[in-house]
């Protein structure tokens, strides 16, 4: 009967129930093959649920779990099950669910942070001590219960909970700022602001949040200046974050704050830890933490991003967007908002939709390069290049004086001119990016191999691409650029040995198994050269490209006769 059946047994059920259904063909085919009826009550409706829940299709999970439970209300997989699909589906089943889960962590912690939000401190510090401290909950469990002792006004014991932690090694950076949190929440400016500095120190780039965080908590303890730099380094930094520093977003930022209650002060831990999951490639508990976060801060702008942001990485790009479409119009996040919903769109092959996103955001933010430089990303790799080169026209002028990190600009445009067909111009924006970036390799490459292929400043293009395999080894396109200009130097052995070598790092690369067959027949291996060539042309290459390489299996190497060929 279902209700004895074992997980794993379910699992193993599962999977034949789902080769079987493959099996069964498309429909129509029935003449031909057997029929495979899918399991239909709740048996049915919990497999339907466990792999809608394995593709991270909350609602579809949510609802046949939910309907698998009511059928069998005592399964405990089937409780477990429900509850983790109506918490990650947002739903108010879940807190029913997770009374009956004393042992599920994160059915505890969501009841814990239900009794924070009611104020039931002293049931709030049981649950969490309860939770066994392994894994996520080894970090998490010192700034929930100081966060815990904050809201019973024990603001000395909430203190001393943290501050050996932030002065240790181990995610000093995460113990610091709530200690800085809970210090400015409480009106205590002096240790406020020696956490905060303590948060960022050592941090080349630290996260935005955190960054947006520390500058609040040093400008309420009178260091506006200290506060302002931080901002400003994100503003210089250039990444997408840079947009949601506009002069009007500084002073609510600067102003109010940001983290103001414990409910809200766990909601950050959680999502700065899902950050960190995600990061290593953990997204289901990322997701989890994420959620969780959402229950005690509805709207977070932040645990919204990262929960759109682990969606797309699972490929769901329709949950990701309307996750998105949750964040207020008017949180400081709205503008990097509209680069990740425009890149949304793009994966989802709506490019109008896409283009017009970026030029709103872009049009909202007149002094930000960011969005003209996705418009140009999006229109060159829909082979739109010379309006691509238009967008970067107007990123470019947005920058002032261009710096060393706007070299990947130049380099873009360069590439954007180069296919559209306006080579003295990209030759010229490939140089500047090489005089922002001399080390570049991608830069090297690209300028390299197209002098390679013109057949011009050879030499010069050798030395480049020389560089460029000493700083990307394991890279197959530069060690086939390295091949070409060697062939183009008459160094055909040379070529030889570079362009194997690339053709083992990219093997399925139609150009660079071309660029060997040519490299072989030139030293009269003619055998493997059509092989190559052959290669080549089955690898879905350019049409003009399958032209030439027609040509050769027709005719051999144009001013290589096989008669006269080296050997």
């Amino acid at each position: 009967m279902y209700a004895k059946v074992s997980s794993r047994r379910i699992a193993l059920l599962a999977a034949t129930l789902l080769s079987a259904c493959a099996a069964a063909g498309a429909p129509g085919e029935g003449s031909r093959r057997a029929r495979v009826e899918a399991p239909t009550g709740a048996f049915g409706a919990y497999l339907a649920g466990r792999f809608a829940a394995s593709e991270t299709d909350t609602a579809i999970a949510a609802d046949n779990l939910l309907t698998a439970l009511r059928a069998d209300p005592d399964q405990p997989e089937v409780v477990n099950q429900a509850f983790m699909a109506s918490l990650l589906d947002g739903r108010s089943e879940a807190q029913r669910l997770a009374r009956r889960l004393p042992e599920n962590p994160a059915a505890v912690m969501l009841l814990a942070g239900s009794d924070v939000q009611a104020g039931r401190w002293d049931r709030a510090e049981q649950r969490v001590r309860q939770v066994s401290r392994t894994g996520p909950m080894q970090l998490l469990q010192p700034v929930m219960l100081a966060w815990i002792h904050q809201g019973k006004g024990q603001v000395e014991q909430a203190m001393a909970a943290l501050r050996p932690l932030a002065e240790g090694e181990r995610l000093r950076a995460l113990y610091a700022l709530h200690a800085a949190l809970i210090a400015d929440v409480s009106n205590r400016p002096r240790e406020a602001e020696r956490f905060a500095r303590m948060a960022v120190a050592d941090q080349a780039n630290p996260p935005w949040r955190l960054t947006v965080l520390a500058a609040g908590v040093l400008n309420r303890a009178g260091r506006q200046q200290e506060a302002n730099k931080l901002l400003d380094a994100v503003i210089e930094g250039g990444e997408d974050s840079a947009l949601a520093i506009t002069p009007e977003n500084r002073r609510i930022l600067l102003g109010n704050r940001s983290v103001s209650s414990p409910a809200e002060g766990i909601a950050e831990a959680y999502t700065a830890l899902a950050a960190a999951m995600r990061a290593q490639g953990q997204n289901d508990f990322a997701l989890v933490l994420a959620q969780l976060a959402l229950r005690l801060r509805p709207g977070s702008g932040a645990a919204l991003v990262l929960t759109s942001d682990i969606l797309a990485d699972q490929k769901h790009d329709e949950q990701a967007l309307a996750v998105l479409g949750q964040l207020p119009a008017d949180d400081p996040l709205a503008p990097v908002i509209g680069l990740r919903r425009a890149g949304l769109l793009s994966e989802m092959d709506r490019t109008d939709d896409a283009i017009t996103a970026l030029k709103q955001v872009a049009a909202g933010n007149l002094g930000m390069p960011q969005p003209l430089m996705r418009l140009g990303d999006l229109l060159r790799q829909r082979n739109r290049f010379a309006e691509a080169a238009q967008a970067y026209d107007q990123a470019i002028a947005r920058i002032g004086q261009p710096r060393p990190r706007d070299w990947s600009l130049f380099y873009a445009r360069g590439i954007a001119r180069e296919r559209a067909g306006d080579w003295p111009r990209a030759e010229t924006d490939l140089l500047f990016a090489l005089q922002l970036a001399p080390e570049q390799p991608y830069v090297l490459n690209y300028l390299g191999y197209s002098w390679a292929d013109q057949g011009k400043n050879l030499d010069r293009a050798k030395a480049m691409l020389v560089r460029a395999t000493e700083l990307r080894p394991q890279d197959g396109n530069i060690a086939d650029s390295l091949g070409w200009v060697l062939f183009r130097l008459g160094d055909q052995r040379g070529a030889v040995h570079w362009l194997e070598r690339a053709v083992e790092l990219e093997p399925r690369n139609s150009v660079i198994n071309d660029h060997l067959g040519d490299a072989y027949w030139a030293i009269g291996r003619q055998r493997e050269a059509q092989f190559q060539w052959r290669r080549a042309a089955a690898l879905e290459p350019e049409p003009a490209d399958l032209v030439k390489i027609e040509a050769k299996l027709r005719d051999g190497l144009p001013g290589f006769p096989a008669s006269t060929a080296l050997r």
